[in-house]
């Protein structure tokens, strides 16, 4: 099992976003925090008042967003596209063509990136 963590503005805001992408809460300790399931992948979303979000010692603040990101591999993109349009979604383009398949970028309501990668012939 895999566990990745994400800051967020808002868990709630967040949750039914990762419900379109087939999580299931698993635990949840107040507004601040919940964990998701997604097969075996353990997402921690972490939202104002987390130990994650605290200031470090230097001043800086964790922040949501960037460009690293979770992958989450579908066997058909334009379905889950979709679905994820009726949660408000932001995509940060159209999906692009690689060798391997093809993938598109879309963000949780944090603007957290979500790679969704869907396999040549697949």
């Amino acid at each position: 099992m895999a566990t990745v963590r994400y800051l967020v503005q808002d868990v709630d805001t967040a949750l039914p976003f990762y419900a379109a992408l087939g999580f299931t809460v698993t635990e949840r300790w107040g507004p601040p925090f919940a964990m998701l399931a997604l097969g075996d992948l353990s997402l921690w979303l972490s939202g104002p008042g987390t130990s994650a979000s605290k200031p470090l010692a230097d001043g800086a603040v964790p922040t949501p967003g960037g460009w690293n990101r979770l992958v989450i591999e579908v066997a058909d993109l334009q379905a889950f596209m979709h679905a994820l349009h009726a949660t408000g979604a932001r995509f940060r383009s159209e999906p692009v063509q690689g060798p391997g398949g093809q993938q598109v970028l879309v963000e949780d309501p944090s603007g957290n990136p979500i790679e969704l990668f869907q396999a040549k012939g697949g």
